[in-house]
């Protein structure tokens, strides 16, 4: 087991298998036909990121280095949240971006599903962390991987 601390920008708890990806994760392109689809898995459909391609995200810890693409990202995340699909949380190896942290925050204020969100757990988080490893997030931003 390995323990990283970040700063939690949506504080809460949270245990979910993790879901890698290593380039930037177009918010957008990602959820797009989940949620004009109704797909409750939330099949990543960015053709783009060849980590979560076809990977269903709802329920998942999304771990990733930063988003990318659409300004519409944190709108994206909202919905999916009100929606029901959303990732169980969001864990990012960089500091997150304005558009993201608005949609996250969002999703904690204003959905019954909120996605506990935590930043800057650093690159070798990353480098740690597998598709498939089990995933704990404390409300102190403490994210525990295995």
């Amino acid at each position: 087991m390995k323990q990283f601390k970040g700063r939690p920008v949506v504080p809460g708890k949270a245990k979910a298998e993790a879901l890698v990806s290593h380039g930037g994760f177009n918010t957008l392109a990602s959820f797009q036909k989940s949620l004009m689809f109704g797909d409750k898995n939330a099949t990543c459909s960015d053709q783009n990121n060849p980590d979560l391609y076809q990977k269903p995200m709802a329920g998942k810890a999304l771990c990733l280095p930063m988003t990318i693409g659409s300004t519409t990202g944190g709108m994206v995340l909202y919905t999916a949240a009100c929606m029901g699909r959303q990732p169980a949380c969001l864990l990012f190896s960089q500091p997150i971006d304005s558009l993201a942290a608005a949609g996250a925050i969002l999703a904690g204020v204003w959905s019954e599903n909120p996605m506990p969100t935590v930043d800057s757990l650093g690159e070798e988080f990353l480098q740690a962390v597998k598709t498939g490893d089990p995933i704990t997030v404390e409300e102190d931003g403490t994210v525990t991987v295995g």
